[in-house]
């Protein structure tokens, strides 16, 4: 795969090189395959520096952004850190210049969306998260389908994934660190369903079921929701919902149900079934999915900052999912649907 031309005027930088996923290499990795150039990692841990230095020989290593921010003349600061720190964080970068890509969630509230929105806008540089997923190859083909027509005029959307289990006992399952059980994957789906819903939000509704794992003695009580789930209706009639679980007995085919008028297509990572009926027989055909091409992300953000490429996820289009989360938790919590805000 070659470059992208010019790419290479692009210096990168990442907070955050935890060993979790490995995903502060991964991110330098897929920037330096774009064709930028990974120069500096800051973290709080002496050892991920060290390991940041193995990785990537000759690169700077900070222990905060503060100085890194100082001393490094990265463009791009890619910021991989718990949730509740990316709009802080985020900003910070912003106000001094950078560029910035956010790990997803691009941020925890709605408010702090439009704050990095108009930070971005206020300094005329970018400002993005890294929903790689975009491209996953399960989506693309669900999208595929549904615009050629196999499933009839599209009718709704259902998005789910979890099971039976307490979660790990880590920051994602702390509800002020991770924002809550929506937030992890759940933006993932919701980014797939947004990518098949093409129309704008009207209100959503939430709710959420708490107090099963808190409840044991040897768990945290700082803890994400047993389930949280969210239903959403768009300005083209069209609905979809969302719902991630730790107490689902019972997990479903697939974890994307698209219906329309002619039929039903179950989406799952490597594979999707379309079930159709005539009113006389019901039929169902199977198929694989192709290859993801996530690597279409940071190729994306280096055409856009070198050729003014039109960037794909647009900080707005990364406000969505979040601001149907938000919604959710605030439905959730006055037990009302409510009405989605666009500036």
């Amino acid at each position: 795969m070659k470059p992208v031309p010019g790419a290479s005027r692009i210096k990168v930088g990442v907070v955050g090189y935890g060993a979790a996923f490995n995903m502060g290499r991964a991110h330098l990795t897929e920037a330096g395959q774009a064709g930028m150039i990974p120069v500096a990692v800051s973290d709080t841990d002496p050892e991920r520096l060290k390991a940041a230095e193995k990785d990537f020989p000759g690169i700077q290593t900070f222990s905060g952004l503060d100085r890194m921010l100082r001393k490094s003349d990265a463009d791009l600061i890619v910021i991989i850190t718990p949730h509740n720190t990316h709009a802080k964080l985020a900003l910070q970068c912003l106000n001094a210049g950078r560029h910035v890509v956010c790990e997803k969630p691009f941020a925890l509230t709605t408010q702090e969306c439009d704050a990095m929105i108009a930070a971005a806008k206020k300094n005329g540089l970018m400002v993005s998260t890294y929903h790689n997923r975009h491209w996953d190859g399960c989506i693309m083909q669900a999208v595929k389908m549904v615009r050629s027509g196999a499933v009839g005029d599209l009718v709704r959307v259902q998005a789910h994934m979890g099971g039976w289990g307490k979660p790990g006992n880590w920051w994602r399952s702390s509800k002020s660190i991770s924002g809550g059980i929506l937030y992890d994957w759940g933006v993932h789906l919701l980014e797939y369903s947004l990518q098949l819903v093409d129309s704008a939000i009207v209100e959503v509704g939430g709710f959420a079921k708490s107090g099963f794992w808190s409840s044991h003695t040897s768990w945290k009580r700082d803890t994400i929701e047993d389930e949280g789930f969210a239903v959403i209706r768009f300005a083209n009639g069209v609905w979809a919902s969302l719902c991630m679980s730790s107490i689902d007995s019972r997990p479903r085919e697939g974890f994307l149900e698209i219906t329309g008028t002619r039929g039903t297509l179950v989406i799952d990572h490597g594979s999707w079934a379309l079930h159709k009926h005539d009113g006389v027989i019901s039929t169902i055909t199977r198929g694989r999915n192709p290859p993801s091409e996530g690597w279409r992300f940071y190729r994306n953000v280096a055409g856009y900052l070198t050729r003014k490429e039109k960037l794909v996820i647009t900080p707005e289009w990364a406000r969505r999912p979040i601001h149907i989360i938000d919604l959710a938790y605030g439905s959730a919590k006055k037990g009302t649907s409510m009405k989605a805000i666009y500036k």
